[in-house]
């Protein structure tokens, strides 16, 4: 059952945590649809609702089915993004897919874009998008990064992964006046590696900070969400002498095929994953286990400062 009507639905379970003001945490669907092999996805999709159901925090995964964008998913609908083939859809792909009828797996963009319509504040991934390399010759930048800055929502994340151009992302989030922050790190990670090199201005040290922030952020900002950077813990990483000959092997074989422009990213991950052997899918999955874990502990902290002012 859901509650609402075009242009989107909230489940009865997501609706009813947020009037009553408990715990939720919203979930992507493309790293499902998109993100790994089947039957493998599924697995994670539900793993990461359960971890956050353990947790005591309702999760809301989002995709977009029939044209209706749904702010968390029954079982069948989990099921359906794991296993049928559908597009992935960024903010700019909505309406299309609204007129349509047609399914989406929603990207970091758009599941943050909706989660903040929905009044969900924290949202779980793996890695966000950012500036990618090049992009001052393509201009090819992650729609990620706008919808951070217009969403409202706190993304938990790894960083960005490591083919992108990562002080320039930096640089972008600045400018775009969204806040980022270190969690126990001011060495913002690179995904699959705990750290980057580029240094974070600020860190926080447990979830209940990051909610003083998001309360802040509220009373002082202008709409913006904030990005908790949560490396992946070191023993659990990539290896990164691998890391560093897999990534430089890949832009290799991206110059030899001519492979150029907007293109150049998805067959950068692609060739990862078959060159490292399904390790880069194994820290994935690490990495996504890790940042749900953290967003369950944040959203709970929301809940509780939230009911502790309205005492």
């Amino acid at each position: 059952m859901t509650r609402g009507t075009h242009p989107f639905q909230v489940s009865d379970e997501v609706a009813e945590a947020l009037d009553e003001g408990r715990p939720v945490v919203a979930l992507e669907s493309t790293i499902i649809s998109h993100g790994l092999p089947r039957p493998r996805n599924l697995e994670a999709a539900q793993e990461f609702e359960d971890i956050l159901r353990t947790a005591g925090v309702v999760p809301a995964t989002i995709a977009v089915l029939d044209g209706v964008p749904r702010i968390g998913l029954d079982d069948e609908g989990v099921r359906r993004i794991a296993g049928e083939e559908m597009a992935k859809a960024s903010v700019r792909d909505l309406p299309i897919l609204a007129a349509k009828g047609a399914s989406g797996a929603t990207t970091v963009a758009a599941t943050a874009y909706l989660a903040g319509k929905a009044g969900v504040r924290v949202f779980a991934t793996g890695g966000l998008g950012g500036v990618h390399r090049g992009a001052s010759e393509s201009f090819d930048e992650s729609a990620d990064l706008n919808s951070l800055a217009l969403s409202g929502v706190t993304v938990v994340s790894a960083g960005v992964k490591s083919v992108l151009d990562i002080p320039a992302t930096l640089e972008r989030l600045e400018t775009l006046s969204v806040p980022v922050v270190g969690y126990r790190t001011t060495d913002f990670p690179s995904f699959w590696l705990s750290a980057s090199g580029h240094t974070l201005d600020w860190s926080v040290d447990d979830a209940a900070e990051i909610a003083r922030v998001m309360r802040g952020q509220d009373e002082l900002g202008h709409g913006q969400g904030i990005v908790v950077a949560n490396p992946i813990p070191a023993d659990m990483q990539w290896d990164p002498a691998e890391h560093d000959s897999v990534l430089q092997t890949a832009f290799a074989a991206a110059d030899a095929a001519g492979v150029t422009g907007k293109a150049v990213t998805p067959f950068l991950l692609g060739f990862i994953v078959e060159a490292s052997g399904g390790r880069s899918l194994e820290v994935n999955l690490d990495i996504a286990r890790n940042n749900v874990r953290l967003a369950a502990e944040i959203a709970i902290a929301w809940s509780a400062l939230n009911a502790s002012a309205d005492d």
